[in-house]
């Protein structure tokens, strides 16, 4: 992890970029792959499962038995964690249910909005050495919550054939209507367009690897929306003297072990604290069990000092981070400073894995400085807004004359007449 001592502002914008990992080209192979799943349909998912999984299934809709089977291999210890999480997770999503307002905004002219649960949506959960259990949950739930009726969801299975048991009993816990065992770009392919097996969606949902963020960008210029640009995971941890660094530490690797392409940013306005962090950093680097993962994350990683606390809110607002955590002394005091970021903890207890699994918030984030102009997935995601409007004899009377000065403005007579008849009408 460099260091960097009090960077010029002038190099602020080279610091806050992220590493660039060799891209694969990766469009002829996305484009054949959703050429001959819409051509095939179930023929082809299974010709690719095998060339990219190395699996062969002769189904991949997972029936409700085999979902119970695999529960009962999840230890009711872990069982516990899970549905205390969605306990949370519920509660926070079901706070961001709407009740329309109806406004009046000229006498006898009533305006109100209404939400819609998406009807048909598919939430990919990737299932390779994290096999992200976690991730059914922060999407499962809203979208149950927002009234989609169809929840599908894809995961890639082992060289077995066999999905994790946690992702599957997750699945069930939380109402996922279907569940298939396909991974990668064919997942993304199948639900783009609707297999013999696997329905299309209206709306894609998940992480994954660059395969199957070049497929979600693919299945978004053919029309299926999703849900937000992906990119590899990060932390921007802001510590002062009265944090302790090694809760510091361990939140930077909590994160580094996401991938060799995630990056983890400390920013202090204390140099003798950030030595201090960097040292406990190596310390624990040495116990983890994917320590070689993490060691090439921060590799790609900066410590860096500054001036002072405010200068380190300005240089995260500039890096917008997807996460952003405040060791700092009244972490409280500095929110209304943060205009960019995915999401945000406060103080020395706020670890970010507590927002990866059990606090409430979603885990879903905008990450590579999208935090600039995307927020994380919330229940606003699974859901349409529909705009009503309703007008009285007295309302038209109301805005009639100026709709008609309006529309002959723009040259619109139709638009007039359809006001001026109403009027005449009723006059």
């Amino acid at each position: 992890m460099e260091k960097y001592i009090n960077p010029n502002k002038k190099n602020w914008q080279k610091l806050t970029q992220r590493p660039t990992a060799e891209q694969l080209s990766l469009d002829g192979i996305v484009s054949q792959v959703f050429s001959e799943i819409r051509k095939d349909g179930d023929k082809a998912v299974r010709k690719f499962s095998l060339l990219f999984d190395k699996v062969e299934l002769e189904s991949f809709a997972i029936p409700q038995k085999a979902i119970e089977a695999a529960s009962v291999k999840v230890p009711a210890g872990l069982k516990a964690a899970i549905q205390l999480a969605k306990s949370n997770i519920e509660k926070f999503h079901a706070a961001q249910i709407e009740t329309p307002k109806i406004i009046e905004t000229t006498k006898g002219v009533e305006c109100w909005r209404e939400s819609r649960g998406i009807e048909t949506v598919g939430i990919y959960i990737p299932g390779g050495t994290a096999p992200l259990f976690s991730t059914v949950l922060m999407l499962g739930i809203p979208a149950k919550l927002a009234g989609c009726k169809n929840i599908i969801l894809c995961t890639p299975p082992d060289k077995n054939g066999e999905i994790n048991p946690a992702i599957l009993y997750t699945a069930d816990l939380v109402g996922i209507t279907s569940v298939f065992s396909v991974g990668g770009i064919q997942a993304v392919a199948a639900m783009a367009f609707g297999t013999e097996s696997i329905p299309k969606v209206n709306k894609i949902f998940g992480p994954g690897n660059q395969y199957v963020t070049a497929a979600k960008q693919a299945a978004q210029q053919l029309g299926v929306a999703i849900d937000m640009p992906a990119g590899p995971s990060e932390v921007l941890i802001i510590a002062d003297k009265s944090c302790n660094p090694a809760f510091v530490a361990a939140d930077l690797l909590s994160q580094a072990e996401h991938g060799a392409d995630s990056q983890v940013i400390l920013l202090s306005d204390n140099e003798t604290l950030i030595d201090k962090i960097l040292s406990e950093l190596e310390q624990q680097l040495e116990a983890l069990p994917r320590k070689e993962i993490a060691a090439k994350a921060l590799e790609n990683s900066k410590a860096i000092l500054l001036e002072d606390i405010n200068e380190c809110i300005e240089f995260s607002n500039s890096y917008a981070p997807e996460h952003l955590i405040l060791a700092v002394k009244e972490a409280r005091n500095l929110i209304p400073q943060i205009s960019k970021a995915g999401s945000v903890f406060l103080g020395n207890y706020s670890c970010e894995s507590a927002g990866d699994y059990a606090s409430g918030t979603n885990h879903t984030l905008p990450t590579n400085g999208y935090a600039r102009s995307y927020s994380g997935v919330s229940l606003d995601s699974f859901v349409t807004k529909i705009t009503f409007q309703e007008l009285s004899k007295e309302g038209i009377r109301n805005i009639g004359p100026s709709i008609e000065l309006m529309a002959e403005a723009e040259q619109l007579f139709a638009h007039k007449n359809a006001v001026t008849l109403r009027l005449t009408k009723y006059d």
